[in-house]
């Protein structure tokens, strides 16, 4: 029975919170591009001029830069860890999907610019952040591994959090030196992975 509020009650909501979910993205992808071109401290009238909406838009997503630090983030980790599972579905060997896999985890570091400083400082706000990254992406990272072992294309002494550290420290200064490539040190290093024949 409908008394006149129930079911709109029940039904309205979920347009809203798919379109707040779809805003809050398209801000999430305005910041890190903004952040990618000019720092975590790009003024938030940029940002909101990428997106398309206000500064008053953003502040009622993401009241403090820290916030909206957090969200970038943590939006870039999660895309990455959707994106494993995907890219080992449709890539045609396991070895292939990692390397895929490792080359936007490299752009993922790579292209932070202050991110990572920001992410060190004392601000309570950012301290459980690299628990989260390591909690989403080493098993992503594992999955890729274990495949690629399984299918008999690389070598089984690799842990995925060693490989993710390998590649995290082939990637420090690669954004402030155009004459390093990072990019290319991964790919020689996935590329070694491989079983020798």
């Amino acid at each position: 029975m409908n008394d006149g509020g129930d079911e709109p009650t029940g039904s309205r909501p979920r347009p809203r919170r798919a379109d707040a979910r779809r805003n809050q993205q398209t801000l999430l992808d305005a910041a890190a591009a903004v952040f990618v071109t000019s720092g975590v401290d790009a003024p938030v009238r940029d940002i909101a001029a990428r997106a398309g909406v206000g500064t008053a838009t953003i502040y009622r997503h993401f009241p403090t830069r820290a916030d909206l630090i957090i969200g970038v983030y943590r939006h870039q980790v999660e895309a990455c860890a959707e994106a494993g599972p995907a890219l080992l579905e449709s890539g045609p060997t396991p070895h292939a999907a990692l390397g895929k896999w490792i080359d936007l985890f490299v752009d993922f570091l790579v292209t932070k610019h202050g991110l990572a400083a920001v992410l060190q400082s004392d601000d309570a706000a950012f301290e459980a952040l690299h628990t989260y990254f390591l909690d989403r992406l080493v098993p992503v990272c594992g999955r890729l591994l274990d495949a690629a072992v399984a299918s008999g294309e690389i070598r089984t002494d690799l842990s995925p959090y060693a490989l993710m550290r390998g590649v995290g420290n082939l990637c420090i200064g690669a954004e402030s030196d155009p004459r390093y490539d990072a990019r290319h040190l991964v790919g020689l290093l996935v590329a070694g992975l491989r079983r020798p024949a």
